[in-house]
C-alpha cells in the first residue's frame, strides 16, 4: 500500500522505521516542529531526519488544517495514513482521505488511557499491564475500532522508563500486523467498549507536585512514574524544592499529619502519608534518595539529618 505517515518523537520514529522496512511504500511524512515542552524533548528521535535519509518528502506542521497540506496529501494518493504520537486533531477530510482511512497507533490498551501520557497515568493508577493499540481513526480521539493490540505486564518495580522500553518495541509488530489485515481486505474490526473508556490530559508541572494526603502506595508509584529522563516528583522542605528520586512504601504504619518527617526505617526516611493518616493505620512513604534545589543527589538518610518538620506542596 501507499502510506502517508503522521508522527512525532521516538514513537513516530519507530513507526516510520517499521513502515520503511515493510513491504509498503511510504510516499510522504508529516511531523511537528521541534518543541521545548519538557515532555516533548524526551524520546525525541527525529521523524523528519529519518524520512529525509530515505528520500521521503516531509511536511512540518503544528496542525494539519491548511489547504497546501491537503493538496499535498491528495497528490500523494495514499491508500492509508498511519499516525503515531501526532499531537493535534486530524480533521475528517484528512483522516478519511485515503482509500482505507487512517490507522492510529497509541501506547495504551484502549479504550483505557486515551489521550496523553498513558504510560505514566497507568503506572500511577496501579495498572497490571500496559500496551500498544492500532485502531482506525474516527471523529472521537482514540475511539475507533481496534485492529491490533498487544500487552506487556507491569512489574512491581517498573518505572515509566521501563514501560516505555517495553512498549516501544511493540510498535513495529502491532503496526505491521494491523496493516497486513487491512491490506488483505479486512474491514470489520473490534469495536471499543466506550463504557470502559478513559481520557487523560498532558502532564505538567502541577502533576508532579507531591500531595502528601495521597496514600503511600500511590505516591510510590508517582515517584516511579517520574523516573529519569522525566521530570522528578517534587515537594518542598524548609521552603526549598526537593525532588524525590526513589522511595518505597514503609513496612510499619505511621500516624499523624501528612507530610511529617517522622522516622528512619531501613535505608529510608518515612514521611507520613494519606488523608486519614491520623488513624495510625496507614503506611508511610519511605524516601530513599533525593535531589536538592542546587542539584545535589544524596541518600535521604544523609539529607534528613534530624527527624521532625514537614514536607509541603508549596514553599
Amino acid at each position: 500500500m501507499r502510506v502517508v505517515m503522521f508522527g512525532y518523537q521516538t514513537w513516530g520514529h519507530r513507526t516510520l522505521k517499521a513502515l520503511l522496512e515493510s513491504e509498503h511504500d511510504v510516499v510522504m511524512v508529516v511531523t511537528h516542529p521541534k518543541s521545548e515542552h519538557a515532555y516533548e524533548k524526551i524520546w525525541s528521535d527525529s521523524v523528519a531526519d529519518l524520512a529525509e535519509e530515505h528520500g521521503v518528502p516531509v511536511a512540518i506542521r503544528n496542525r494539519p488544517d491548511d489547504e497546501e497540506l491537503f493538496d499535498l496529501l491528495k497528490a500523494a494518493d495514499p491508500d492509508i495514513i498511519v499516525a503515531n504520537n501526532w499531537r493535534t486533531w486530524i480533521p475528517p477530510r484528512i483522516y478519511s482521505l485515503p482509500r482505507h482511512g487512517t490507522l492510529n497507533v497509541h501506547d495504551s490498551l484502549l479504550p483505557k488511557y486515551a489521550g496523553f501520557s498513558p504510560l505514566i497515568w497507568a503506572l500511577i493508577n496501579g495498572e497490571e499491564e500496559v500496551g500498544v493499540t492500532a485502531h482506525m481513526m474516527d471523529e472521537v480521539l482514540d475511539a475507533g475500532d481496534i485492529v491490533e493490540q498487544r500487552a506487556v505486564p507491569v512489574g512491581p518495580a517498573d518505572t515509566a522508563t521501563d514501560l516505555f522500553h517495553k512498549t516501544v518495541d511493540l510498535i513495529a509488530p502491532v503496526t505491521t500486523a494491523a496493516l497486513a489485515r487491512i491490506a488483505a481486505g479486512e474491514t470489520e474490526f473490534t469495536r471499543q467498549d466506550r463504557s470502559r473508556a478513559s481520557f487523560f490530559h498532558k502532564r505538567s508541572e502541577e502533576d508532579i507536585r507531591i500531595d502528601w494526603t495521597w496514600p503511600a502506595d500511590v505516591l510510590e508509584r508517582l515517584v516511579r512514574a517520574q523516573s529519569a529522563p522525566y521530570p522528578s516528583a517534587f515537594t518542598f522542605h524548609k521552603g526549598r524544592r526537593l525532588e524525590i528520586l526513589s522511595a518505597v512504601v514503609s513496612e510499619g504504619r505511621y500516624g499523624g499529619t501528612p507530610g511529617r518527617i517522622f522516622y528512619r526505617e531501613g535505608e529510608g526516611v518515612v514521611i507520613v502519608a494519606g488523608a486519614d493518616a491520623r488513624t495510625g493505620r496507614n503506611h508511610g512513604l519511605a524516601v530513599t534518595r533525593v535531589r536538592t534545589e542546587d542539584g545535589r543527589e544524596l541518600p535521604a538518610t544523609e539529607y534528613f539529618t534530624s527527624m521532625g518538620g514537614y514536607l509541603t506542596g508549596r514553599p
